[in-house]
């Protein structure tokens, strides 16, 4: 069986398990970056889809969460198991629809699709409550319960985990999820989450995928039936996002941007820091929020540690996914490759000197390394996303936490060691939501909380079993008395 057969989805959106309708928005094309050919029809939503849709989703929820738990955890082993029988095409809809190479494409399916899945129906039997102590002669105890309906809306880099860290446990826990996936991604980043939930078994009603513009986005944060809304993305829209939630006092989980460091001490193996600095900043071609965007390096190391880098970029092979065996595939489009460009741009003509890099060939961006960069160029204080790699030294250990920390940004960080413990110790001084000894800075688990402090959002959101609760349903406190008590009145 084909998953994502065209004419299932075409020219449609997903309002609900089994019902594709199409929606109020143009119909469009879904692009794939390599070669700039249509790979098919893609129905769009608009704000009134989202207030149908949630009408919807309102009343398929409350039997969901009436249901019983082992009923949701089947249906959610059920999409693991999808998952994995048609990892390849979800690989290759991956690969030609975000300019994911293979291995990259795999991770999302094994992790973000079956993996996810599988956390969630383990999520759907988890205790979800405590007996609390009563200074009265009455049962107390606290309990967690669905919020309703939670907004989901995931951006085009890695579109399945990104969307999945949400929608399963979410769905696990007894809500109904209105995800809005990027439109440049609108099939592998959402028809694949329909045509799953679909074929396993998920009640009409409780999953809905509409992509759309800012307006869609708009219509889900602030529709007053989504209590809560999962925001993966930019550091602006999520300033905006905030604002909108807070007017209509809703909960909001913002995973936003980053200007990670990777701090490399001068008793590190060079050779094998580069390489793993390399990964760091060009896998995905630097899309990922977590990239490691500043090398920080010991001066009495740097300009060695520079030209093993530079090494590493000038080999790694870039083209199209699908046809080649390469390291990086294209950025998702000409915006995208012209802001990274013009950063780099404009970091050189600010003083940085480039050490390799620093092209391209329609949105085929060469692994770039920038060396000598000023502290105020664009390519050191702003969130590049892309396969660019800026080198500052540091004299000593004051210097680097004060460098690592220089920034608004707190997502992820990376120090590599000998000393161990003069790693951690470091890591004490940079305020991050993620720390790495001995490893870049593009790490995540299924299970582990994940999320970044300052620009970069707020907190630890997705990822094992306290996080998730917290995440996606209300405390209810509740007593219980054997008879009705007596009082003066």
């Amino acid at each position: 069986m084909t998953l994502l057969d065209s004419s299932t989805w075409e020219g449609r959106v997903f309002s609900g398990s089994g019902e594709w309708i199409s929606g109020s928005g143009e119909v469009y094309d879904a692009v794939e970056p390599a070669t700039g050919k249509a790979l098919g029809r893609v129905g769009s939503a608009t704000p009134a889809d989202v207030d149908r849709a949630v009408e919807r989703a309102v009343r398929a929820q409350r039997e969901w969460a009436a249901r019983p738990y082992s009923d949701r955890a089947a249906v959610l082993r059920r999409a693991a198991r999808l998952f994995e029988e048609h990892q390849q095409e979800i690989e290759t809809w991956l690969m030609r629809e975000s300019g994911a190479i293979r291995p990259f494409a795999a991770l999302q399916v094994t992790s973000g699709g079956a993996e996810e899945c599988q956390e969630a129906a383990a999520l759907a039997g988890a205790p979800y409550g405590e007996l609390l102590r009563s200074g009265q002669q009455r049962l107390s105890f606290a309990r967690r319960l669905p919020v309703g309906v939670v907004g989901v809306i995931a951006p085009f880099n890695v579109p399945i985990i990104l969307a999945m860290r949400a929608v399963a446990p979410a769905l696990a826990l007894g809500n109904a999820v209105v995800l809005k996936p990027d439109p440049r991604t609108a099939i592998s980043g959402g028809v694949v989450f329909a045509r799953i939930f679909e074929e396993a078994g998920l009640p009409p009603g409780l999953l809905h995928v509409l992509p759309g513009g800012a307006d869609v986005g708009a219509a889900v944060v602030e529709h007053p039936r989504i209590p809560v809304i999962a925001f993966t993305g930019s550091t602006r829209a999520g300033r905006a996002i905030g604002v909108a939630a807070a007017q209509h006092l809703k909960r909001v989980h913002l995973e936003l941007g980053g200007n990670s460091a990777l701090v490399i001490m001068d008793d590190v193996d060079l050779d094998k820091a580069a390489s793993v600095g390399a990964w760091g900043s060009f896998v995905h071609a630097g899309q990922i929020c977590m990239a490691s965007s500043r090398h920080l390096v010991h001066a009495s190391v740097a300009d060695e540690y520079t030209a093993l880098l530079a090494q590493h970029a000038d080999a790694l092979p870039v083209g199209d996914p699908t046809t080649e065996q390469v390291a990086l595939g294209p950025v998702i489009d000409a915006g995208q490759r012209d802001t990274v460009h013009r950063i780099v741009t404009e970091s050189v003509g600010a003083g940085a000197r480039l050490a390799a890099g620093g092209t391209y060939e329609e949105l085929f961006y060469r692994p770039t390394v920038l060396t000598d960069v000023p502290l105020t160029a664009p390519a050191y204080a702003q969130e590049i996303f892309g396969p660019v790699a800026p080198v500052v030294t540091f004299q000593n250990l004051d210097e680097a936490a004060d460098l690592a920390a220089g920034t608004e940004y707190g997502l992820s960080l990376g120090i590599l060691t000998r000393d161990v413990m003069k790693g951690l110790a470091l890591a004490e001084l940079i305020p991050s939501g993620l720390v790495h000894i001995n490893d870049q800075t593009v790490n995540d688990e299924t299970l582990i909380p994940f999320g970044g402090v300052g620009a970069s959002g707020t907190g630890a959101r997705h990822g094992g079993t306290a996080a998730n609760l917290e995440a996606f349903t209300e405390q209810q406190w509740v007593t219980v008395r054997g008879e009705l008590p007596h009082y003066p009145f």
